[in-house]
């Protein structure tokens, strides 16, 4: 008898990587969750919050002062750091075009529906830590994508952070892009005293309104054409320290101290 009620509790219960009808329900509710139609549908509500946002905060900072000091070499190749970049597109000037770079990625499709709501043109894909994934996430195509657009005299938009490290550590994507475009890096950052600081890779902030808003614009970098790996490794720090030194001056110039 012993032995008949192990098997039978034995039978009940489900092989190794069975799912029950509880892990079955929850697979298909984040399947949906997933699905393009959620993610497009959830994009656009992004784009409706950050527009709530923009409309109900107000900027600190010399909005046209800081465009006019890069007016002039436009076509440029705008830089921030992934996190920090969500209120952009409603920063930028409309009369100059924008288009960003987003990964291929599900959640690149729900910052793309997002970013295109708002405005701004998208190019898909990113690079990687070595050249197959690169090749595997289309960040070769969407460099020379980036170069023709740049080229067209349409500014480029894209978040510098290597992927899943540090926040705050530029990677060599954009001053490939400078070298190979000939077109200037621009360095900017928005910060809102009204924010969620999330505990994440990238220290991401979501922005709140009724907010005191900043949006800085840094000093202009090119990279030589003929840049080799040491070359690109300094524009890479400068890069990197400017960012850092705007983002500082972003959110002290709301609350008189730096971040």
């Amino acid at each position: 008898m012993p032995h008949r009620l192990l098997a039978e509790a034995g039978n009940a219960m489900p092989a190794a990587g069975q799912k029950t009808g509880e892990d079955q329900k929850l697979s298909e509710l984040k399947k949906i969750a997933r699905s393009q139609m959620m993610l497009t549908l959830a994009g656009r509500l992004i784009a409706l919050w950050l527009r709530f946002v923009h409309f109900t905060s107000r900027l600190v900072t010399d909005y046209d002062r800081s465009y006019d000091r890069v007016e002039e070499d436009m076509p440029v190749i705008v830089a921030a750091w992934h996190g920090q970049h969500f209120m952009m597109p409603l920063v930028w000037r409309n009369d100059r075009r924008l288009r960003i770079l987003v990964s291929r990625s599900a959640d690149g499709h729900l910052n793309s529906v997002a970013a295109e709501s708002l405005g701004v043109e998208v190019v898909r894909g990113s690079g990687g830590r070595n050249r197959a994934k690169t090749m595997t996430k289309g960040g070769i195509a969407a460099l020379k994508n980036l170069v023709s657009t740049l080229a067209e005299g349409v500014n480029v938009g894209m978040t510098v952070n290597v992927p899943k490290t540090g926040a705050r550590e530029c990677g060599l994507g954009v001053v490939t892009l400078a070298k190979l475009s000939g077109r200037p890096i621009v360095p900017v950052a928005y910060a809102s005293s009204c924010r969620i600081d999330l505990n994440t890779w990238d220290k991401a902030s979501i922005n709140l309104p009724f907010s005191k808003a900043a949006f800085v614009i840094g000093d202009l970098i090119y990279v030589d054409r003929h840049a080799d790996a040491e070359a690109l490794e300094d524009a890479r720090l400068a890069v990197q320290r400017e960012l850092n030194a705007i983002t500082d001056a972003a959110y002290g110039s709301l609350s008189g101290k730096r971040r």
